[in-house]
């Protein structure tokens, strides 16, 4: 399967609950990820981060699954078309 450019948006409602298990599944996808930002909101007790990724969309559908799976995340993704 053809690798493609994209980028995956990541939602941490609860940073105390769940930023430790993203940041978990982000190290073991971090061969596919090509640049990452983080923003703690503090006010809010939430985190956005953002990936630029280079993947397939396998890889980032388990990727996103997983984090999807997580209680008091969100995640959303795009992928450039196919050449």
């Amino acid at each position: 399967m053809k690798k493609r450019i994209g980028f995956i948006g990541i939602v941490i409602d609860d940073r105390q609950k769940s930023a430790e298990k993203v940041n978990q599944l982000l190290s073991q996808f971090g061969h596919i990820v090509i640049a990452r930002t983080g923003i703690p909101y503090h006010n809010r007790n939430c985190c956005v981060i953002t990936l630029v990724v280079d993947a397939t969309t396998d890889e980032v559908g388990e990727l996103t699954g997983k984090i999807g799976n997580l209680p008091g995340t969100t995640v959303k993704s795009a992928l450039s078309k196919e050449t």
